[in-house]
């Protein structure tokens, strides 16, 4: 029989959930071994492809078990299938399924010459010991969960700039004791490829309505895809024309579009130009 047994090692696991695909209960078992085949279940599907569930329980050694890839000739050109797939075995004392899946690579290429893959699952003399559970009263219970990885299509670029280029915007008031404090001065700019807009509220907002003066970096959103965002770090400042004692503040998220945004104010502060 062709070596179809993964060749890097097993990971073995024990779990209270039943396998995801598929089941195959065998009564009866001794006879099955007499008879010295290899046995093969019913189709069952998962991941959009047909496979079977391949027993062979005449070994010497290991009660061996295999996932087959089926129906191949319905597959078009040099086709490939890669699957993640564990197979089971029931141990019915424990009341648990004894979970077998390749150790350092889980996912598995089916093609046009090689499509079954399984493990020894067992040592036969451990799996006939009825004390372990897993052969009782001449019975036992296998299963398969298959995976089929599929690229999607879909993608997204993440990009990380260590030291990005500065943006920089100055937007001036003249005036500013004629300006209504219940009025809003606004001007559109563009930093990092993104658009943004200067709010200044003369009369405060929210809490610092009648008290502050209010300053607001805002993104144009309706830019950005949805569900995305956009992190920066950015310093709002508001300049002091005489001394150079500038009243700022700065934002600093974890991914940085450096923005520095200047606020002056006239009559109340000389303006330097």
């Amino acid at each position: 029989m062709e070596n179809n047994q993964k060749s890097h090692g097993i990971t073995v696991t024990r779990r209270d959930l039943p396998p995801a695909h598929f089941s195959l209960k065998i009564e009866s078992f001794s006879l099955l071994r007499n008879a010295g085949e290899k046995y093969e279940s019913d189709v069952f599907e998962a991941g959009g492809y047909k496979w079977r569930l391949c027993l062979n329980p005449s070994g010497k050694s290991f009660v061996s078990l295999y996932l087959k890839l089926e129906k191949t000739r319905n597959l078009r050109g040099t086709w490939k299938v890669n699957a993640e797939f564990k197979l089971f075995v029931f141990d019915r004392i424990k009341k648990k399924y004894l979970t077998v899946q390749d150790k350092n690579d889980p996912v598995t290429l089916f093609h046009e010459k090689k499509t079954e893959w399984g493990f020894d699952l067992l040592p036969l003399e451990t799996f006939r010991d009825s004390s372990k559970g897993y052969l009782v009263k001449d019975s036992c219970v296998f299963g398969a969960e298959v995976f089929v990885i599929k690229p999607s299509g879909k993608h997204e670029v993440l990009s990380m700039i260590k030291k990005p280029a500065n943006g920089f915007s100055t937007l001036k008031i003249p005036c500013f004791s004629k300006v209504d404090k219940n009025s809003i001065s606004c001007k559109d700019f563009t930093a990092g490829g993104r658009s943004w807009q200067i709010k200044v509220y003369p009369g405060g907002y929210d809490i610092g309505k009648g008290n502050s003066l209010s300053v607001f970096l805002e993104l144009d959103r309706d830019k950005l895809p949805p569900g995305k965002a956009i992190w920066a770090e950015y310093k709002l400042r508001v300049l002091d024309q005489h001394r150079d004692k500038h009243v700022e503040n700065t934002c600093k998220p974890p991914h940085k579009t450096i923005l520095f945004i200047n606020i002056t104010c006239s009559p109340y502060f000389k303006n330097p130009n």
